[in-house]
């Protein structure tokens, strides 16, 4: 077993597909449809930066360790490059391993260093024991993780750390009748919480803790 070399493996078939996506770009550009000079300094600039990700992709490194700047990204985000997309490693591990969140566990150990150098998260899981969760009911899953010596399943660990890959988070609504989650960006101000409800929400919103109605008051959870 070594989950370095799988995730060799597999990151390098994914630089492979993001390859091909940018040699079809390329050829889409060589076909000289520009013809204001405005279109022709675009079509360059857009080469440059797929000359750059092909140059990056070709080290064995993903996109999304490329240094480019923000517009720059956005020229090139219809490709929808597969290696520039966050990225999340699971672990799957015995149960005895959940009970220090696979601290002891050696593979887990290069599994970490390795995501750490990239930026990318780690999740500990063990599929055994959530074929086991699925069958319980709420307070008997927590009983069954608190016997292993875990706090959470490994599906609410994956979310949550989904929801930091994607620069996500929760906020909660609270009125008469329910209370409401909502998935929002990190950064939101309260207006733009506001319009994901609806969109009149954040064109009337005054301030927060404003009233809106069936709403009684705003939280944020990060």
């Amino acid at each position: 077993m070594d989950p370095l070399t799988d995730i060799a493996v597999i990151n390098f078939e994914l630089a492979l597909a993001d390859m091909a996506q940018i040699e079809r770009r390329i050829e889409r550009l060589g076909k000289g449809r520009a013809k204001s000079n405005a279109d022709k300094e675009a079509e360059q600039e857009e080469r440059d930066v797929l000359a750059k990700l092909t140059e990056f992709l070709d080290l064995g490194k993903p996109a999304r360790l490329c240094d480019l700047t923000t517009d720059q990204w956005v020229l090139v985000q219809d490709l929808m490059l597969l290696t520039a997309k966050p990225c999340i490693y699971a672990a799957n591990v015995n149960e005895g391993d959940l009970a220090d969140n696979g601290d002891t566990n050696d593979y887990v150990a290069a599994v970490r260093k390795h995501a750490g150098e990239e930026g990318s998260l780690v999740t500990i899981i063990s599929a055994q024991v959530e074929s086991e969760l699925i069958k319980l009911d709420p307070e008997e899953r927590a009983e069954f993780l608190a016997d292993l010596g875990a706090d959470e399943g490994g599906l609410q660990s994956l979310i949550r750390n989904a929801y930091t890959q994607l620069k996500l988070q929760t906020y909660f609504t609270s009125g008469e009748k329910e209370t409401r989650a909502w998935t929002i960006k990190q950064g939101f101000t309260a207006p733009q919480a506001a319009g994901v409800i609806h969109t009149d929400f954040e064109k009337g919103f005054i301030k927060v803790g404003g009233r809106v109605p069936g709403v009684r008051w705003w939280g944020l959870r990060v």
